[in-house]
Parts: structure tokens; C-alpha cells; sequence
């Protein structure tokens, strides 16, 4: 799925108004309806509504909503802002909804004039959506103030009013209304995927409009969310006459005194991938544990009793990870940039090894084409410097991407993948669950697997990165997300590959 600017999904409406045809207040109907079939399908009868809408389009969506919901015998209350001019949806749809004469309509021109609403009542926001190009400000700001203040559940329509979107902003609590939900139309917008912008955002949700989906398809854009659709095309089938051999011999470079727990976990994430085979390079004091904890794994045993050192390769190894719990000694960074120097294919670098990098940058310039760096945000941002705010830093993540023919998989909440051709794709599984000790230690494995099996490090980092996150909502799901250990997303892989089948 494109995730698009709002000048995009100006131009997309347009055209959908044009071609379909549908007039403008058809197409506001038409969303208005999605959000109001998600509010009954979430909210009962008993449940009461307090609509805050803007003198804009947003606020006449808000009207049609308020409508809907009186339609069905829901009771809501509308708080409509007092401004010199209106919108024509906005005044076709308040002749409308006074005429229906169910919902209590209210027009306010100060906040004195705030109706009483108990803690129980759901708030819905339809003050400005994505009409803003400057801060909030006099009786709006108060009203965002109000509902802030309050520990009313909020839903957003469109976007958060308050939160601009395309551009840079500095965001104040004080004027952004802090949803809980935001209901959004067609394409997700690329704030919802900046931690900074949580508490205003909340969970959010994509409603399809019907917006024309050819035109969509000719858009341009760098910014992609990841669905299931785009990784069920790439899971391969395996054929009946295969053997280990045919899903490649994957080597997994893990493991330091103290630290055995996670070439452990990268190892068994690497075989429930898929590979054929697994070497995994040890220190000394990881032998027994290995061999003990995962038999279908061989094991290469280091010189060296506490950590890696450097070593030659004995085998034509297809795909190589590098870095769960690996330390930084100074043996094991040499062991990191004898690897670099001498490996032409692919590797996935994680945790310690990108600790390394970073404090190594001209060994950057060794790293292989097409490799995939899977740093957490604290790795991130010892590898590239610092950064304001998650707009920057998307921007020098696609650019480190570029500039060094990278894959950087920017683990977290939507996870963001950058590739060298200059796009960023946004995840859409995985669970706060799923920050806990070892996870990403798991995916490297995962990433190291599917590599072997001969996709590319574009299929590879796409596919691994939905399944890691997809097998972390499935053990949520059984044990909740307090109760998911790494242990756990390893478990459930198998289901998560299934749903691709």
C-alpha cells in the first residue's frame, strides 16, 4: 500500500469524483458511512457521543457521522465551532442534521459554553483533519485543550486535529488532540508511523473509500506500508524432489560468555525459516549448549574460549548473519572486517557487529552489496549520528541506504525498511509485546534463513520482517503481549508462514 501526501489524496479524490463519477458530498457520505459502521461495530447503544466539528470538510464529515449514528438510535451531542464562514459540505450537511432533529446541535463561540459530557462519553474529534497549514489556535485550541484535559476515549477523523501533516511542526500536547483512535481513509498517512506522534495518533485504522485505484497505482512515492498481499507473492513452494541441500547452507556468527542465549535464538529463528542447513560459529564456551539446545544445527567452535575471532571459510556458505551477542572485542572487530573484506554475497549485520561499524566507519565501504543492517533505534543512532525527530530520521536512514547500497531494517513499532533505490517501507504486524530481550536477535535469524533459500535481500527483508512481526501477534494473541518472550515469536513462526500459503 502507497502511503501518499496529502496533495496526492487531494488529486485522487478529484479524480474518483470525476470518473466515477461522484460528487463531493457523495464521497463524504461514502466516509462518513465507514466510520460509522466502525463506531456500531465497537461502541453499543449505551454508549454516548459528543462530536466536536470545524468549520471545514472535516466538520461536515463529523455531521454526517453525528447523523448516521442518531439514524441508529445512538445518542450524540454536536459542538459545532462559531466561525465567519462555513464550508458548503459543512452547511449541507447542518441543514441536514437539524432537519433529522435527534441529535442536541450546539453552536459554541466560547469555551464557557462547553456542555457538561461525563467520563463515559466517547469523543469524536472532526475539527480540522488534514485542512491545517499553521497551529491551532483561540476557541479551537481551547477545545483541544478541553478534550486533552479529559479522560474521555477520543476518536480522530482523518488525522488528529492539530497534527500537520507533509511538513515539520513543533509539536505541543496543548494543541493536538490526543486520540485514541484515528480513523483514516484509504492510504495510512507517513506521520502515524513517527514515535513522537503516538500519543496523538493511537491505534489507527484504514478505511477504504473507494477511492480510484488505477490513479493510486500511477502515483509516485518513496513511502510504502507493508499488507499481507505484498509478502503472500513472494513465499516460495518447495518442490517434491528437494533435498537440504536445495534451501542453501546458512552460517550464523553468534555467541560470547554470558551471551550464548542469543546465537541460540538466531539459530533456531534461522531454521524455522527454512534453511537447509546451519553452521553456527561459536566461542568455545557456547559448544555444549549449542549441540545440547539445537541438534539440527552444526557447529563451527572458535580458537577462542569467551568470543570470536577471525577465521577462514571452509565453505561456500549462500547466506552469512553476524552479530547476536557477539561482544566487541577487539579479535571479534577484526573477525567483523576480515568478514567485510572477504565475503561478496549479502550478510545480515545485527547488534554488536553494527556497534562495530559504528565505531569503525571506514570499514562502511567493505560492506557487500545488497547487505541488511537490522540496528534497534539506540544502534541506529550511534551508526549515523543524531537526529531531531523520526522524519529526519527516515531521511538519513534512506540516505545511509544509498549511499552505501544497503537494506536498513529500523527495528521497532511499524518497523521501516530502507532500500538503496531510495523507498522506505513501512511494517504493519508486530505488537509492543514484542520488545523484549532476544527479538531482534530472532529475526536475524529469520533474515539469515531466508537469504540462503536464494531471495533476494528485497524479498528477504520484506517477507522476514511481516513473518517476525506476524508470529509476535500470534503469541500475543495466545499469551498476551506482557506474557511474549522471544521464545515464543520462534514458536509461532510456522502459523505465520501458513497465513501465506
Amino acid at each position: 500500500m502507497k502511503v501518499l501526501t496529502i496533495k496526492q489524496i487531494r488529486e485522487a479524490a478529484e479524480y474518483t469524483m470525476i470518473n466515477e463519477p461522484i460528487s463531493d458530498d457523495g464521497l463524504m457520505e461514502r466516509a462518513a458511512e465507514k466510520c460509522a459502521d466502525f463506531i456500531k461495530q465497537n461502541w453499543d447503544k449505551t454508549v454516548s457521543f459528543i462530536i466536536f466539528c470545524g468549520p471545514g470538510n472535516n466538520g461536515g464529515n463529523g455531521l454526517i457521522i453525528a447523523r448516521l449514528l442518531s439514524d441508529a438510535e445512538y445518542q450524540v451531542t454536536v459542538v459545532c465551532l462559531n466561525a465567519p464562514s462555513y464550508s458548503d459540505v459543512f452547511n449541507l450537511n447542518y441543514e441536514r442534521l437539524k432537519k433529522q432533529n435527534r441529535a442536541n446541535v450546539l453552536i459554541i463561540s466560547i469555551i464557557d459554553d462547553m456542555p457538561d459530557y461525563d467520563s463515559s462519553c466517547v469523543v469524536i474529534d472532526a475539527l480540522y483533519g488534514r485542512e491545517l497549514s499553521k497551529p491551532v489556535s483561540g476557541l479551537a485550541g481551547e477545545i483541544i485543550d478541553y478534550i486533552n484535559r479529559n479522560n474521555n476515549f477520543v476518536i480522530s477523523i482523518d488525522v488528529p486535529s492539530g497534527l500537520w501533516e507533509d511538513k515539520e511542526q513543533d509539536l505541543n500536547s496543548d494543541i493536538i488532540v490526543q486520540s485514541d483512535v484515528t480513523l483514516t481513509f484509504q492510504c495510512p498517512e507517513l506521520s502515524f508511523f513517527f514515535s513522537e506522534n503516538s500519543v496523538y495518533v493511537g491505534r489507527w485504522y484504514i478505511l477504504d473509500i473507494g477511492l480510484d485505484k488505477s490513479y493510486i497505482a500511477s502515483l509516485d512515492t518513496k513511502y510504502f506500508y507493508i499488507e499481507k498481499t505484498d509478502v503472500k507473492g513472494l513465499i516460495r513452494l518447495r518442490k517434491q524432489f528437494s533435498h537440504k541441500g536445495t534451501y542453501g547452507h546458512s552460517l550464523l556468527i553468534s555467541g560470547s560468555y554470558g551471551k550464548i542465549g542469543a546465537a541460540v535464538l538466531s539459530a533456531k529463528a534461522c531454521l524455522r525459516a527454512g534453511t537447509g542447513l546451519l553452521t553456527v560459529r561459536i566461542p568455545q564456551c557456547a559448544y555444549q549448549i549449542m549441540q545440547t539446545a539445537i541438534p539440527e544445527a552444526m557447529v563451527s567452535v572458535d580458537s577462542s574460549t569467551n568470543f570470536i575471532t577471525p577465521f577462514n571459510f571452509k565453505e561456500n556458505y549462500d547466506a552469512i548473519g553476524i552479530g547476536p551477542g557477539i561482544g566487541q572485542e577487539d579479535e571479534t572487530a577484526s573477525a567483523l572486517k576480515f568478514l567485510l573484506q572477504n565475503y561478496q554475497n549479502p550478510i545480515v549485520i545485527d547488534a554488536d557487529a553494527i556497534n562495530i561499524l559504528s565505531q569503525n566507519p571506514t570499514w562502511l565501504s567493505f560492506l557487500p552489496k545488497n547487505s541488511i543492517l537490522t540496528p534497534h533505534p539506540g544502534e541506529f543512532k550511534r551508526l549515523v549520528g543524531k537526529y531531531n525527530d523520526d522524519r529526519e530520521k527516515i531521511e538519513m536512514q534512506l540516505a545511509f541506504s544509498c549511499k552505501y547500497n544497503v537494506y536498513i531494517v529500523l527495528k521497532g513499532f511499524n518497523s521501516s525498511i530502507s532500500t538503496p533505490d531510495g523507498n522506505i517501507w513501512f511494517n504493519s504486524t508486530g505488537n509492543p509485546g514484542m520488545a523484549t530481550a532476544g527479538s531482534g536477535d530472532v529475526l536475524t535469524g529469520v533474515l539469515t534463513g531466508l537469504l540462503s533459500q536464494g531471495y533476494t535481500s528485497f524479498e528477504a527483508c520484506l517477507l522476514g520482517v511481516w513473518a517476525h512481526g506476524k508470529a509476535g501477534d500470534i503469541a500475543a494473541e495466545k499469551k498476551s503481549e506482557i506474557s511474549v518472550i522471544s521464545s515464543d515469536i520462534i514458536e509461532n513462526l510456522g502459523e505465520a508462514f501458513l497465513e501465506l500459503k
